[in-house]
């Protein structure tokens, strides 16, 4: 079996390691802990967030220790990796609820039965009660301004400002390590690349508090782009949420799906559990049989399985064969409006009306002329089922569980009519 190490160097997923040497020297000797933070600047993580906490995952199946910190208190300031202007802060209250989404999302992920369950903290708890003298004289102390200037993320915002708020976020995050170090016996950080200035931040201040022998490591991720360069986890119609009201389990499905195959063993390796001889099996599918897609297919089962559940997986293929197929009555309502829930939609009457005259109120058609044209011609279809006579009715019987009428135009061009 691979040390954890090992495993990580294999999938390309260790940026940064601030002693490598001796981080291999301690997670092959112990059972170590370790921890990775996110801020509740939202009610949900996105995808691009969870990339590091899938590595504390494959530290917890390698035997270790996670430790998961969720910033109740951080996620009140704001850190301004990388940001080019300050954060907008958001109220306690709203924070707090922020606190209480993540901390259920972070339950549901990575919460399992064993000797190494994951350890949920907030590092509000342990910061709540101090007061501004002793952040200054027990901590502060401890910083050179000159150094915390120099970190990459307060330098990149010096030219366009950094209030003392932000510039002070580092001092703060180093305070959890410290914290987490002596009461939850943690001994490695793990964090993005962006985190590598904050990271050796909380080094150096355990190092000033417990002496220079102290075993504390950090370990950073590489940051994420896809192979035309743009960001991973982002499209044209925002971030890919792990919220499946805010991204549905059928659009979290479809986007690791359409990964490019340049890209798909690369999201393979970061983010499923799959062996060393899976992927590899599954990398050499893409360069002898890229149409069969069948990586793709892996990942978005793997992810999709993970993230929601075997059910909601299922949903989303059943959805996504109906949509290829054109087999949309067997689909219910809801699996509907899922599927077609970025298509064109439109807004139409429960009386009854020619097809013709029904797709060009609706703008679906441009002219009469046109939607005859198209008709004829075999181009239009009513709930997966071709149209070619131009008398026919459209009534409410046609609405799929008496909400819904699904045209096709051509092959691809769907519109979901909404009966109201």
């Amino acid at each position: 079996m691979l040390n954890i190490i090992d495993e990580l160097l294999w999938r390309e997923a260790i940026n940064q390691q601030t002693d490598a040497d001796g981080l291999r020297e301690l997670t092959e000797s112990k059972s170590v802990s370790l921890y990775c933070g996110v801020d509740p600047t939202g009610n949900s993580m996105h995808i691009g967030h969870l990339i590091p906490f899938m590595m504390l995952r494959r530290f917890q199946l390698a035997g270790h220790r996670p430790v998961i910190l969720i910033g109740g208190a951080t996620g009140t300031i704001g850190d301004p990796s990388g940001r080019q202007s300050e954060r907008s802060l958001q109220t306690l209250e709203q924070v707090q609820e922020n606190v209480d989404a993540l901390t259920a999302q972070m339950k549901k992920l990575f919460i399992t039965d064993g000797d190494n369950q994951v350890r949920l903290v907030n590092n509000y708890d342990w910061t709540k009660d101090m007061n501004v003298i002793d952040f200054l004289r027990d901590f502060g102390k401890n910083f050179s301004i000159n150094t915390m200037l120099a970190k990459d993320v307060v330098a990149s915002r010096l030219d366009s400002g950094i209030s003392f708020t932000e510039f002070a976020y580092q001092i703060l995050q180093s305070i959890d390590y410290l914290h987490l170090y002596q009461h939850e016996d943690v001994q490695l950080q793990v964090g993005g690349s962006d985190q590598w200035g904050n990271i050796t931040s909380g080094l150096d201040l355990i190092r000033k508090k417990e002496g220079n022998e102290a075993k504390a490591f950090g370990l950073t991720i590489p940051l994420m782009l896809k192979a035309d360069g743009t960001k991973f986890g982002k499209t044209a119609g925002g971030a890919i949420w792990l919220d499946p009201k805010q991204t549905t389990p059928y659009e979290f499905y479809q986007f690791w799906a359409n990964t490019d195959d340049r890209d798909v063993v690369k999201y393979l390796k970061y983010f499923t559990f799959l062996s060393k001889e899976e992927i590899e099996a599954l990398e050499e599918k893409v360069a002898t049989e890229p149409h069969k897609r069948e990586a793709q297919k892996a990942l978005a089962e793997e992810m999709t399985r993970f993230v929601h559940s075997e059910e909601l997986l299922e949903q989303a293929k059943r959805i996504s064969a109906a949509l290829f197929s054109g087999d949309i009555r067997s689909l219910t309502a809801d699996e509907i409006e899922e599927g077609f829930k970025e298509m064109p939609t439109f807004t139409a009457g429960k009386e009854t009306k020619n097809i013709v005259d029904w797709l060009v109120e609706l703008g679906i058609e441009p002219s009469k002329r046109q939607a005859r044209e198209d008709i004829t011609k075999g181009a239009i279809s009513i709930n997966g089922e071709r149209v070619n006579e131009l008398e026919t009715e459209i009534t409410a019987d046609d609405a799929i569980g008496g909400k819904f009428i699904i045209v096709r135009k051509g092959k691809k061009n769907y519109s979901l009519v909404k009966l109201v």
